[in-house]
């Protein structure tokens, strides 16, 4: 097993160390060397980064007997090489305070909602906390205050491998998931876990643990959560949209909630007017297009309405199949063309989607639907009135 001397010292971001062998992991050739102070992939946690000897160290990974792997950009450092590895400070310094937040907000759990940690996961975007029961919002949220005051008490963090005896009197949070070489990370009298990950050396430099979703989740429930520095970066990123919305708003940050209640009841009213008046509207054109229908004694009315989206056709459309033998041969502009709607009463015969099946194909353009009602788009400038009564025969 490779001395990981971030055990002793998860602040150490410089050391020098001797190449002891050339490994593979997942068919990529790696530096192993006599002790290292890269954290490799473990546990839910990421891997560190940074250089070795200048060579950018883009992945770093454990094989089964403990070997740390190190796998660099370039060419490999001989066997028997001093190498100086350097640790990039700002990922470690996230993935310390990411996993002993994971920790104490995993204990608040337990104890304001009695929910284990059944699994956790540390990722490069997102950090979940897995419990194998539903729970509430507020007990999450209670869990949440909870972690929080454990930061700002600023409890020492010890990390240690304790004999056997000691660890038979320690009130582990979870079994260990080895049986030798156990470590375990004491957080004050808070909480007491086995873990071989980068952890802070007292609370207060998690910062802050901020949970971000909550969802159910293979009959349980999942907590999304951030701390340290990316728990800064998303509320800066999202009091920044507030900001914004304020500007756009002309109002306070915290008043953009009010202001978008007002914005909503004033289109919902918008959109109350904006229905009646194409109900009159409607009422307006199917009466003219009724009255010329009889008039005339034709019962295919059609109509081009300047002006008329979709939906207005399709209520126009609606009112003069009123006419039980009539047909609705209805077109006006859309932002690809030239929308048509076709319908027919109870007791007319026409096909309205075999006729705009042929009035598509006819004029470059696309649509069908049922025997009763129909619907295209025909390219613009077409003379619908002229293709129509053509087509009609």
């Amino acid at each position: 097993m490779t001395p990981r001397l971030y055990f002793e010292d998860p602040l150490l971001l410089a050391f020098r160390a001797r190449v002891v062998a050339h490994g593979e992991i997942h068919r990529r050739p790696t530096a192993v060397l006599d002790r290292t102070a890269f954290c490799p992939e473990s546990g839910g946690q990421l891997a560190d980064r940074g250089a070795l000897d200048g060579r950018t160290i883009v992945d770093v990974q454990e094989d089964d007997a403990g070997a740390v792997h190190h796998l660099v950009d370039g060419e490999l450092p001989a066997p028997g090489a001093e190498v100086e590895g350097t640790v990039d400070r700002a990922r470690r310094r996230v993935h310390m305070a990411l996993h002993t937040g994971q920790h104490v907000l995993s204990r608040a759990l337990v104890e304001c909602a009695g929910a284990e940690t059944a699994s956790s996961r540390l990722g490069e975007s997102g950090c979940t906390i897995d419990v194998p029961i539903a729970i509430g919002e507020g007990d999450v949220a209670r869990s949440e205050d909870l972690t929080n005051s454990v930061v700002d008490d600023d409890l020492p963090i010890r990390a240690f491998f304790p004999t056997d005896a000691e660890l038979s009197l320690l009130p582990l949070r979870r079994a260990p998931k080895v049986t030798d070489g156990i470590r375990v990370v004491r957080i004050g009298d808070f909480d007491v876990t086995p873990c071989g990950g980068t952890h802070c050396t007292r609370t207060a430099q998690i910062g802050l643990v901020r949970v971000t979703g909550v969802e159910r989740y293979k009959g349980g429930t999942r907590v999304t959560f951030d701390a340290g520095a990316r728990a800064r970066t998303g509320l800066a990123a999202e009091a920044g949209v507030l900001r914004t919305l304020g500007r756009q708003l002309t109002c306070a940050p915290g008043e953009v909630p009010a202001a978008f209640d007002r914005l909503r009841r004033d289109l919902g009213e918008a959109r109350e007017g904006l229905g009646q008046a194409h109900a009159r509207i409607a009422d307006a054109m199917a009466q003219e297009l009724l009255a010329a229908a009889k008039t005339s004694g034709d019962p295919h009315m059609v109509g081009a309405l300047d002006g008329a989206p979709v939906e207005l056709l399709r209520a126009v459309a609606s009112r003069l199949t009123t006419l039980e033998d009539g047909v609705a041969l209805l077109a006006g502009p859309a932002a690809d063309g030239t929308a048509i709607v076709v319908a027919r009463g109870p007791k007319s015969a026409f096909d309205c989607g075999a006729f705009v099946k042929r009035v598509a194909a006819e004029s470059g353009g696309r649509g069908g639907g049922r025997p009763e009602r129909a619907e295209g788009r025909l390219p613009a400038g077409v003379d619908w009135p002229a293709v129509a009564r053509r087509l009609i025969g």
